[in-house]
């Protein structure tokens, strides 16, 4: 008999003991659960962290993220409306919203991966397909006559109907419609990088230098003008001063010769005679040099002071 209990007693203890080493997991934060008994599941998937208890040895517990994750395709070459190839580069960010359902259809999140790359870029190369170039490379907020570096004339003055973000909306809730299948949960989808192919990108590049050249040549033009007419504001205020100058040096020449008329008079009022005498020396200065030679007759006016100094006999 004690040996039947002793039994007992040994079994139920090791019962509780493969219960609390196999009877219970700890889900941690940020994480999500499925039990699974031979495979397959069982019951509800546990989501709240915490301690929580399975069957011992027969369930099994498979753990899934329960944080948003990042989803990167593959950079492709997609046509657009107006046959213009551009090399796309698209993200996403997603989360497992019900991990039994996920686990039902996707098993792991590598399989995930290609799932959405099956959804999101058939989705995106149908939208891309379906509008211009323009739609693709601008956003729903330019403004009309807005240029851009990449942008022709014509382009900067076609009407936007969707813009970048528009589409990138619109691929994001036709994508999200076919992922809770998989219990997925679509949180949303970008445009990492927009560009265009090697080929569309020379003429892009010529067209660049082009408009530049012009704008280069149009402020070149303007600045020529300006420079004109700064020059021909500096010449005409240059002929405005130099006429003032004049004008105002006349004046102060004709009264200083008035002045000098009015002082020359006074003196030969004085002594008319002197006055005549010392205008003569002047003149036999000016006329007489070393070899001239004066044929004059006796009474000549010219000859009286000369003929009064008795120099000449």
């Amino acid at each position: 008999m004690n040996s039947i209990v002793r039994f007992i007693l040994i079994a139920l203890v090791v019962v509780a003991g493969a219960t609390v080493w196999d009877g219970f997991f700890i889900l941690p934060e940020g994480k999500q659960a499925v039990i699974t008994q031979f495979g397959a599941p069982v019951g509800d998937s546990a989501t709240e962290a915490g301690l929580h208890f399975k069957t011992p040895f027969i369930q099994k517990v498979r753990y899934f993220e329960k944080r948003v994750l990042i989803w990167d395709g593959a950079p492709n070459q997609i046509p657009t409306n107006d046959k213009t190839f551009v090399y796309l580069d698209t993200t996403a960010r997603w989360r497992i919203s019900d991990a039994l359902t996920f686990l039902q259809a996707v098993n792991n999140e590598t399989r995930a991966m290609t799932i959405l790359d099956d959804i999101i870029d058939s989705t995106v190369r149908d939208l891309v397909n379906k509008n211009n170039l323009v739609e693709i490379i601008r956003s729903s907020d330019w403004i009309v006559g807005e240029r851009s570096r990449s942008v022709s004339e014509d382009e900067v003055q076609e009407p936007i109907k969707y813009g970048r973000d528009k589409i990138e909306e619109m691929i994001f809730l036709a994508a999200s419609q076919l992922t809770p299948q998989y219990g997925i949960e679509l949180v949303d989808v970008m445009f990492k990088r927009v560009n265009y192919i090697e080929s569309v990108r020379v003429k892009v590049y010529e067209r660049m230098i082009s408009e530049r050249q012009r704008i280069a040549a149009e402020k070149r033009s303007l600045g020529e003008g300006q420079k004109a007419e700064i020059l021909g504001k500096v010449q005409r205020e240059l002929k405005e001063i130099t006429s003032v100058a004049s004008r105002e040096a006349e004046e102060i020449k004709g009264k200083a010769d008035a002045e000098a008329s009015r002082i020359y008079a006074d003196a030969y009022n004085k002594d008319p005679e002197f006055y005549a005498f010392s205008k003569s020396l002047e003149s036999y200065g000016k006329t007489v040099g070393s070899n001239t030679r004066l044929i004059l007759s006796t009474d000549a006016e010219f000859y009286k002071f000369l003929n009064s100094s008795g120099a000449v006999k």
